[in-house]
């Protein structure tokens, strides 16, 4: 068996979005995927709806916590072979050299993490959670350790936009 591909998914604030894809990652890639999280500009906090909705899909929640992206780079980084943001402004913002230029895709979801009141809040998770879902079981799918680089980014991008 081949060593699990690593995944790095990104978000400005790392409590939401990149949470859910983080956990999503993990339990969907049955072995074949090791993911974490991260943020450029961390809170520091897991947004408790995020763990509310994981839990109420079965996922299971495994040490989630809220991180800067500075973990991830440098010598003594884990390698990462993918990379995911899933936010608008994380996609925007001058990201780091990341050792090895893993392949990147950008998988834009609306931040359900301010919407009001709760009960719209818990929807707009639920959204979140489906989105990345689907994406994410469309990608630990792809033949990943057959596939280059530049085959792996036009998939990730062709899984966002359904095409």
């Amino acid at each position: 068996m081949m060593a699990p591909k690593t995944v790095l998914v990104l978000c400005t604030g790392n409590s939401a979005r990149s949470i859910l894809g983080e956990m999503l990652f993990n339990h969907l890639g049955q072995g074949r995927i090791k993911a974490w999280s991260a943020g450029s500009k961390p809170g520091g906090v897991v947004n408790p709806v995020a763990i509310e909705t994981l839990e109420k899909h079965g996922v299971p929640v495994i040490d989630p916590r809220s991180k800067s992206w500075d973990e991830f780079v440098g010598k003594d980084a884990t390698p990462i072979d993918f990379i995911f943001t899933v936010c608008d402004n994380a996609a925007a913002e001058a990201c780091p050299v990341w050792p090895g230029h893993p392949a990147t895709a950008h998988w834009g979801i609306p931040d359900p993490a301010h919407v009001e009141p709760l009960a719209a809040r818990r929807d707009a998770f639920e959204i979140a959670y489906q989105s990345l879902s689907t994406r994410i079981e469309a990608f630990v799918a792809l033949p990943l350790d057959a596939m280059n680089r530049a085959e792996v980014v036009a998939a990730a991008r062709k899984i966002h936009t359904g095409a």
